[in-house]
């Protein structure tokens, strides 16, 4: 005969149903573990990260803050045996003796005339360049890329002798050294601001101008009116770095230009290199001087940030 399978009794059930639970309650718990190890570790990642800024933040802005003391010190010293955060007491002597005995305006204007001049030639020249070497083709073309390209490795001190004969040749070593020297910054410009601006016109859809002449306009105004408003971001921000370039060289400006009797000839980073002697060198001066001529350099950085813009071209061309 066959076996009779008997019901299980409810006290054989018990056992495992509490099985079970226990599983799915281990099971919970193990989730919630993993949960919350993983928030943590998330948690902990990003503290990292942020005490990793402000590590960095106060190591980039340090120079700030020492720079800034020291104008506000009347000693002329740059350091002290004793620890204190500002300078006791705080005076503003060093931007009054900036003012009033310095020719710290003649400094900023030279300087201001020298990068401007040398940034306005080196967009002009650098945007109509990148432009022919970025939509034609021409034989010859990827020699001049690789020629500009062999002439940035290359520092501008190695052609101070070319430099001096064609300015010599010019008669503006006499006359106006500080066109001279606008037109050295230019060159170095140049080569730099056609390989950046050439790659940012790689980027633009050439159908954008051929829309534009289909409906009449010619060569020139298609790359004026369609090209250069959306090639804005790489104009600025080229036009920045070749301006901040010149502002702070020195070797190039000492080679041209020759101090008169008051300084007042010189740009910012010479005048500044007069203020010391043989022995001493009176660091307030020198530190409210700086700080006077940079904060216009920093206002022209932050009004040019709304420049650095990208994807003015999403949409512009129905895929």
């Amino acid at each position: 005969m066959s076996e009779i399978h008997k019901p299980l009794a409810s006290s054989e059930i018990i056992p495992a149903t509490g099985t079970a639970a226990r599983s799915r309650s281990a099971r919970r718990t193990n989730t919630r573990t993993t949960i919350l190890r993983r928030r943590f570790a998330s948690g902990l990642s990003q503290a990292l990260i942020y005490l990793f800024l402000v590590i960095m933040t106060l190591f980039a802005l340090f120079p700030v803050y020492y720079v800034i003391q020291a104008s506000l010190n009347g000693t002329q010293s740059l350091y002290t045996t004793t620890l204190q955060l500002l300078p006791n007491p705080i005076t503003l002597d060093n931007y009054v003796y900036a003012f009033t005995k310095l020719p710290v305006i003649n400094w900023f204007f030279n300087t201001v005339f020298v990068c401007g001049l040398a940034t306005l030639i080196g967009v002009i020249f650098s945007m109509t360049g990148a432009y022919a070497l970025s939509r034609f083709r021409f034989k010859g073309r990827e020699v001049s890329l690789n020629l500009l390209l062999a002439l940035q490795a290359f520092p501008g001190l190695l052609a101070i002798t070319a430099y001096y004969y064609l300015l010599s040749y010019l008669d503006l070593l006499n006359t106006a050294p500080l066109v001279g020297l606008a037109f050295i910054y230019a060159a170095g410009n140049i080569v730099f601001g056609c390989w950046n601006i050439k790659g940012y016109f790689d980027t633009l859809p050439v159908e954008l101008e051929q829309a534009a002449m289909i409906d009449g306009a010619s060569h020139t105004q298609a790359f004026l009116q369609v090209t250069l408003p959306l090639a804005s971001p790489a104009l600025a921000a080229s036009a920045l770095f070749m301006f901040v370039g010149g502002w702070n060289e020195y070797a190039l400006a000492s080679f041209v230009l020759n101090a008169n009797s008051t300084n007042s000839n010189l740009t910012f980073i010479l005048g500044l290199y007069g203020l010391q002697s043989t022995y001493t060198t009176p660091w307030g001066y020198f530190a409210a001087s700086s700080v006077i001529i940079s904060l216009p350099l920093m206002l022209a950085f932050l009004f040019a940030q709304r420049f650095f813009q990208s994807g003015l071209t999403i949409g512009g061309v129905k895929g």
